[in-house]
């Protein structure tokens, strides 16, 4: 797949699943796309759950959804961190607003859950949120990966090459 001249928006902060963000970064890199990862500062160097770096390329306060094509909600523990923070949230609904690709991992459902985005969706997660997603109105299911509308979601690091899949196809459907 070509996504040149495409950008996706990630969001970082520490103790992040190590893989569920460079395995997405560098999938959508890889097929030509600009990847931005986002966190509370700028150029600062946060650490994943197993220690791996990643620092940041802006600001939350300073990102607008409409220079994105999508967003990536990776998981660890950084979602329960992000999602206190106001602008993560609208830019969520901002991205579901527009139609755009939202995609979540693991842990990284807390945010869909927080910023309001999910009755009515059928989506997975980490088994350990499910009762999070089904109070915040989602059909919750126990699948890899899933797709409802332009909401992409899958289970777990061991599922990365189903949930890349999964954003591809929706991709190539846009």
């Amino acid at each position: 797949m070509n996504l040149q001249g495409k950008s996706f928006l990630m969001f970082i902060e520490d103790i992040y699943e190590d893989l569920e963000v460079w395995y997405p970064k560098l999938r959508l890199e890889e097929a030509g796309a600009k990847v931005v990862c986002a966190a509370p500062e700028a150029h600062k160097v946060y650490a994943g759950k197993h220690g791996y770096p990643c620092e940041s390329d802006a600001a939350i306060s300073d990102v607008k959804q409409a220079d994105f094509a999508g967003v990536i909600l990776p998981g660890g523990f950084s979602p329960d961190r992000l999602r206190r923070i106001e602008r993560v949230k609208e830019l969520i609904r901002e991205f579901m607003s527009a139609g755009k690709l939202v995609a979540h991992v693991c842990h990284g459902g807390w945010l869909a859950a927080s910023a309001g985005i999910c009755k009515g969706y059928t989506m997975t997660s980490t088994p350990g949120i499910k009762d999070d997603l089904v109070n915040a109105g989602a059909i919750w299911i126990d699948q890899e990966a899933v797709t409802d509308r332009n909401m992409v979601s899958s289970r777990r690091p061991g599922d990365l090459p189903a949930f890349m899949r999964a954003i591809f196809a929706f991709l190539e459907n846009q």
